[in-house]
């Protein structure tokens, strides 16, 4: 009996799996907290890994054989 198993999925090569990190502005806000913005790697939309929702799945490959 086959097993199907889903890969683990691959890290992304330009972040090496480090998407977001959170950049100072420089500067506290009124209540002392630093300001920051978030920043999310544009090759993995922040995801850090190469995995996309367009996989083929079970039923597609199945169907591609018909």
């Amino acid at each position: 009996m086959t097993h199907d198993h889903t890969p683990s999925p691959r890290i992304c090569p330009n972040c090496d799996g480090f998407a977001s990190t959170a950049i100072t502005l420089g500067g506290r806000n009124a209540r002392g907290h630093l300001r920051t913005i978030t920043a999310h790697c544009p090759a993995c939309q922040g995801t850090g890994t190469t995995y996309h929702s367009t996989r083929r799945t079970r039923s597609n490959r199945e169907g591609a054989r018909a």
